[in-house]
């Protein structure tokens, strides 16, 4: 069954709404974004969450003791790294890991088989910031041989499009940010509606 991560939650109603409609995954974003909350935030966000859901810490170039106080203190189950870490950077760190590699081409599928880490998240390429863009890849660029069971998508998914994506790719887990949000905020709604459509499509 398709898992479901709501990213870049900064108020406690958008989480407790996403925990109640039946989020896998929560995400923290500590990288520079407009989604950025501190660590006290995400501390205070956290005692939302039930054991059960996953909670995701976003990073972009971190050092290894942002990391791990991070991982530690909020608690965190998952360290997304979604900058230019290095595999074996991602090793030394020892964490729960799932490595973000942005499609630009087919040639971008070498990168996912050789990642070692929990899951993969592929997403469109940032402009501004690295992913975000709430813009959708080409998802012909992941045909072929990959590891579904580790594979994370993003970029810009909605509530129209995902049932269609999860038939296409068949990915471990969806994770949607802007596709759930209005006027640059999360909505309530728009979080149990996508969440819904993921479900009913597994049925």
């Amino acid at each position: 069954m398709t898992k479901v991560k709501i990213c870049g939650l900064m108020e406690p109603e958008h989480v407790q709404a996403a925990v109640q409609a039946g989020a896998d995954a929560i995400g923290f974003v500590f990288a520079p974004s407009r989604r950025r909350i501190t660590l006290k935030q995400a501390k205070q966000l956290a005692r939302l969450v039930p054991e059960d859901v996953m909670k995701i810490g976003v990073f972009v170039n971190p050092s290894p003791e942002e990391v791990m106080q991070a991982y530690h203190e909020v608690p965190l189950d998952f360290i997304q790294y979604h900058g230019n870490e290095s595999l074996d950077f991602i090793k030394s760190i020892g964490l729960p890991s799932i490595k973000v590699v942005s499609m630009h081409s087919e040639k971008d599928n070498g990168r996912i088989q050789s990642c070692n880490t929990q899951f993969v998240l592929v997403d469109t390429p940032g402009i501004e910031y690295n992913g975000g863009t709430g813009k959708v890849f080409d998802w012909s660029l992941l045909e072929g041989d990959l590891p579904r069971h580790q594979l994370i998508l993003a970029g810009g998914l909605t509530v129209g499009n995902v049932q269609e994506a999860i038939r296409q790719i068949r990915p471990a887990m969806v994770d949607v940010s802007s596709g759930v949000e209005r006027n640059n905020r999360k909505d309530e709604a728009l979080i149990r509606a996508f969440i819904r459509a993921v479900k009913e499509e597994e049925r």
